[in-house]
């Protein structure tokens, strides 16, 4: 199992999920992901195995993973245009078309509310993200 976590801008939420998934996961592989340098160095520092950058390393990864995989993330990663723009519609495919299963934390950020979830701190639904990897849940 493999746990590929994406992130752009200043890689704030991405070193949060690799934080978490590290302490929940202390022998997993984590990847990082990023769209920019500093959002991968961000999410190297916190903890991942391996690092890459960019909208093809994005690509790459996510074609790459397989159904007993996790992609990690803000909801924006699935969105063309989300984070300022830094999501391309290659990267929004990449994720959506990924046979990993997906965790997105829901953000308003991104101009998206989904119906049903109610709106909790960044801690609760990292807890809840690892417990869903924990349990293979999907």
């Amino acid at each position: 199992m493999k746990l590929i976590v994406v992130d752009g801008q200043g890689g704030g939420m991405g070193k949060a999920i690799v934080t978490q998934m590290r302490k929940a996961f202390p022998e997993s592989e984590i990847l990082a992901v990023g769209t920019n340098s500093i959002a991968t160095s961000a999410m190297m520092k916190a903890g991942a195995t391996a690092g890459a950058t960019g909208e093809n390393a994005v690509v790459c990864n996510c074609a790459n993973a397989g159904p007993e995989d996790y992609i990690l993330g803000a909801q924006g990663i699935c969105l063309v245009d989300a984070m300022m723009g830094e999501i391309s519609p290659a990267i929004a495919a990449a994720v959506s078309r990924s046979r990993a299963k997906k965790l997105l934390l829901p953000m308003r950020a991104c101009g998206v509310h989904v119906m049903g979830v109610a709106e909790q701190p960044l801690s609760s639904y990292l807890t809840e993200m690892a417990a869903c990897v924990a349990a293979k849940a999907w």
